[in-house]
């Protein structure tokens, strides 16, 4: 039996060009296109699909919508696969899409679509139930993680990170905890330690703050070099 895809992108003439291609492969067929999230949802529930093949940004947002697609079959359809295509290797993507399980999802550039074979094989295994990951995306991952171990901010729990994002905005103790609805005592105690786990010493308390937001920012490369 071929193997049933559905395909979403908002392009047209990517929609029907990639359909076109893959109606050429022995084993696959194309069972519908969708150009928004709404209408590959709707898709999906029709057709029952083995796989889904969709471009990471659609209407109506045109910023994650693959992800969210990946998502919601997933829950409700766990017996179909989902490959999302992205122009980018986006780190925050892939850890967003692999957030839950690996399992019958797939994350490709979409410079993929050229290789048919690879392309094929990826929505194959991900129909079986098993993933596939652009080795691109796969050393944005590996080095996205070097980076985080490597930074003494890779020290910092979540709630220490968040407290440091706050103070980066400007915010002073109180502002801060009031946004975690936490006790001026527990924000002290948090900044306390973010100082600490990255060896900020100083007498000054607003020097030290200083050095801790200098250190974020660059962290997150919002601090221009040079």
């Amino acid at each position: 039996m071929a193997l049933r895809v559905v395909f979403a992108d908002d392009d047209y003439l990517v929609r029907e060009g990639v359909r076109g291609l893959l109606d050429r492969v022995d084993g696959l067929e194309v069972v519908a296109t969708a150009d928004d999230l709404p209408g590959l949802l709707t898709a999906v529930r029709e057709h029952r699909p083995d796989v889904v093949l969709t471009d990471i940004r659609m209407p109506p947002t045109h910023t994650n919508e693959g992800i969210q697609a990946a998502r919601l079959i997933r829950a409700e359809h766990p017996e179909v696969g989902v490959v999302v295509l992205s122009q980018h290797t986006e780190a925050d993507y892939a850890y967003d899409l692999l957030a839950d399980s690996a399992e019958g999802v797939g994350y490709l550039l979409k410079e993929r679509v050229a290789h048919v074979g690879e392309l094929t094989r990826a929505l194959e295994d991900v129909a079986r139930g098993g993933s596939a990951l652009d080795p691109k995306v796969v050393a944005a991952l590996i080095a996205d993680r070097r980076r985080a171990a490597d930074s003494p901010l890779g020290r910092l729990s979540e709630r220490e990170r968040e407290v440091l994002a706050l103070m980066a905005e400007g915010k002073n103790n109180a502002r801060i905890a009031t946004e975690l609805t936490v006790s001026l005592r527990a924000v002290e105690k948090h900044i306390n330690a973010i100082l600490a786990k990255l060896d900020i010493a100083g007498d000054l308390t607003v020097h030290r703050r200083v050095k801790a937001v200098l250190a974020f920012l660059n962290d997150e490369g919002l601090l221009a070099s040079g």
